[in-house]
């Protein structure tokens, strides 16, 4: 859902120290151009160098295949028209808009250390970048609640929650992302300003209030509740993996029957997206962590572990489809289907699929 320059301009807009102090510079423009590190020009072309662009090359490519393999997928098999799909398409969605209006820009920012494509794609590349960083955290938070409503109560989840339903939550997380983001902006002058407050670099000035709030809005309150959901969903998983066991002991066939104990698919999809998450939360946390990191460290050495952890940031809207193609079996028979152009077939979308 990815996502990093989303992180990189919310906590690094004005210089590389502490979150509460990213206002140090936003109050001086003079002082930030002070603080700005000139483009050495052109890098020259070495191994590694033109390793680094395979590599990003191979990446936006595989994100941008992979989740429109998810989308495509979930769209046209109705099999497949569940309301947690629903928040896997939008989540998809996202990560495919990365791959495609977010991911080349920054790798190139990252690999040649300069921007080179002006203060129009820079306003460009921080609003959508902003946006569905936001939109994606928030998403994944929504598979957090749903896998904890399916599987703490699973006969209102199967009464009350449908697809239609979904469509309006996951909706609502969008506009609400685009609408908090656009007053995040305008209230740091982002669209009355200079969209570049140094030559050569792509970054904005964040006030330390705004800060906070959005440090504890994108991450903190998001990330809490992803952690406390699955605590229980482990909890009610053993429970029922207990309560099963015991069935299964007694040979005691109304306790199979109960309506409302999660069915074995709701409980391996807990697992899988559980998964999700983790990996989610394993790409998203570093960059934080090093984003909050005392300002006495060495710049060079700030910049070098920023770099890292915004890559690894990117690199989870590649990570997602991958994670579906090793662990879910209908997502492999999707792609068997759409590459095979079976897809094609009129009778496709009733195909089974699952």
């Amino acid at each position: 859902m990815s996502l990093d320059s989303h992180f990189i301009h919310r906590e690094l807009f004005a210089e590389p120290t502490t979150l509460g102090e990213t206002n140090t510079l936003g109050s001086s423009n003079l002082s930030l151009l002070d603080s700005c590190v000139p483009c050495l020009g052109k890098t020259p072309v070495t191994t590694s160098y033109v390793a680094l662009y395979v590599s990003a090359v191979i990446a936006v490519v595989v994100t941008v295949c992979g989740n429109l393999l998810v989308i495509t997928s979930v769209c046209h098999f109705k099999q497949l028209h569940t309301p947690t799909n629903v928040l896997l398409v939008f989540l998809a969605v996202t990560d495919f808009f990365v791959g495609i209006f977010v991911m080349p820009l920054q790798f190139v920012w990252l690999i040649e250390s300069c921007w080179f494509f002006g203060a129009a794609a820079c306003a460009f590349f921080n609003f959508v970048s902003f946006h569905l960083t936001c939109a994606s955290i928030h998403i994944v938070a929504l598979i957090a609640v749903d896998r904890c409503m399916a599987l703490s109560n699973p006969f209102f989840y199967s009464k009350k929650i449908s697809v239609n339903l979904m469509i309006i939550v996951a909706t609502l997380d969008w506009v609400f992302s685009l609408f908090y983001n656009f007053a995040l902006l305008y209230c740091n002058g982002f669209f009355t300003h200079a969209l570049t407050l140094c030559p050569f670099t792509c970054l904005i000035a964040v006030d330390e209030i705004w800060s906070w709030v959005d440090f504890v809005v994108v991450f903190v309150l998001p990330c809490s509740i992803m952690f406390l959901l699955y605590l229980i969903i482990f909890a009610i998983a053993r429970r029922h993996a207990n309560a099963i066991r015991a069935a299964n002991s007694q040979v005691n066939p109304n306790a199979r029957q109960n309506d409302n104990v999660p069915k074995r698919s709701e409980r391996k999809a807990a697992k899988v997206l559980g998964i999700l998450v983790s990996v989610f939360l394993l790409c998203v946390v570093p960059y934080y962590i090093a984003s909050i990191i005392p300002g006495s460290i060495n710049a060079k050495i700030f910049e070098e572990v920023l770099s890292i952890t915004s890559a690894l940031l990117y690199l989870n809207s590649l990570f997602n489809p991958i994670i579906y193609a090793l662990f879910y079996p209908w997502f492999q028979k999707c792609m068997k289907i759409i590459l095979s152009c079976q897809i094609c077939s009129p009778s496709s979308s009733v195909m089974h699929v699952k």
